[in-house]
């Protein structure tokens, strides 16, 4: 394809790619400053069943007896009927099972309740459950407790309650519970702001191999909050959650990765990376892919890809001039091609 119709910055001068980039505040200090950011994880902490329950693979027998020889317990065999979608039996059999005093019946009929799978949502129902579920040592209904009480769902708003649902958790072990009290002690909810705090629960969950925890663990390194600013631990964290695939912590790294920053510089790996969060949606990673195809660094220059890229974050809120200008100065034929390829990308892989 002819590029001799639109104008192209000549790749053998250093381009940066950051220069009048749009006023996007970045990732690293939105993560701590931002109270708005507080309990990201609540809502998937609701959904998460126990991992030890919802990875059996036991093909259950029909009969209760047969169940029993197997020693399946009623609350294993609503956690099966889950799993399977037949959540009115599941309903069925953890009530029977909450008789028994199985903790993980009550949670998951909180999260029957909670999701209004198979019946009408209740979350006051789901709080109830959940409750119960907490009183018996239920990780899992501490957690999802503790999000309904954060955020004032079935239950009256209260920080200090959802402080301490989650630190019980978090001393059992439990990630998303140790990632949320360490943000409860970055924003000062339930708990006095204490960023020592905030780092020693971040690192507990970031060790158990939470993403979000290790992105925001490499955000706390890179800004020295809690813990003594180290630009090599902050990129070694950032990139476990960016193998993890978290979005945000993808576009860190390849920021990192671009600069090398706490780390050797690789534009190709940065590449990768950008291309990897801008799919997943992220604007400002669709943003920087935009230029480095327009520019031809880390990649053949493709004005296509650029037009592409730039429009799509352009629809998000990002703005970019010099992009602008680019996609202005393309021939009608390429453009056309860009906005086709557009159409074909709507509705798949959560860009719009």
């Amino acid at each position: 394809m002819s590029t001799s119709n639109f104008k192209m910055v000549e790749t053998s001068k250093p381009v940066n790619i950051y220069s009048q980039m749009p006023n996007t505040q970045p990732p690293l200090s939105r993560l701590i400053s931002s109270a708005g950011c507080l309990f990201v994880a609540l809502l998937l902490a609701t959904t998460l069943l126990p991992t030890n329950l919802a990875a059996k693979k036991t093909n259950l027998k029909k009969s209760q007896e047969t169940a029993q020889q197997q020693n399946i317990s009623l609350g294993e065999q609503a956690y099966e009927a889950f799993e399977e979608g037949k959540y009115i039996t599941a309903l069925k059999l953890a009530e029977k099972a909450i008789a028994n005093n199985e903790p993980n019946a009550y949670t998951l009929l909180g999260r029957i309740y909670a999701g209004g799978l198979g019946i009408p949502k209740d979350m006051k129902k789901a709080a109830s459950y959940y409750e119960q579920g907490a009183k018996l040592g239920d990780v899992h209904s501490l957690v999802a407790l503790g999000g309904q009480y954060a955020a004032g769902n079935g239950v009256v708003k209260n920080y200090t309650k959802a402080a301490n649902l989650f630190e019980k958790a978090a001393k059992k072990g439990e990630p998303m519970a140790q990632y949320n009290l360490a943000l409860i002690y970055a924003n000062g909810d339930g708990r006095r702001i204490d960023l020592y705090e905030t780092a020693k629960w971040m690192q507990k969950a970031a060790d158990n191999d939470l993403a979000v925890a290790q992105y925001a663990l490499g955000t706390l390194y890179a800004l020295g909050r809690g813990v003594q600013k180290d630009e090599e631990k902050a990129a070694i964290w950032t990139s476990k959650a960016a193998r993890a695939g978290n979005s945000e912590a993808e576009l860190e790294y390849a920021i990192m990765l671009f600069k090398g920053r706490g780390i050797e510089k690789d534009i190709k790996l940065a590449f990768h990376y950008f291309r990897s969060s801008a799919v997943k949606g992220n604007p400002v990673a669709q943003n920087r892919l935009a230029r480095l195809y327009a520019y031809g660094i880390a990649v053949e220059p493709n004005p296509v890809e650029a037009a592409k890229w730039h429009l799509i974050s352009r629809d998000q809120g990002i703005t970019d001039m010099k992009l602008d200008l680019f996609v202005a100065n393309l021939p009608k034929d390429m453009r056309q091609k860009a906005e086709a390829a557009i159409n074909e990308l709507k509705g798949t892989n959560g860009l719009y």
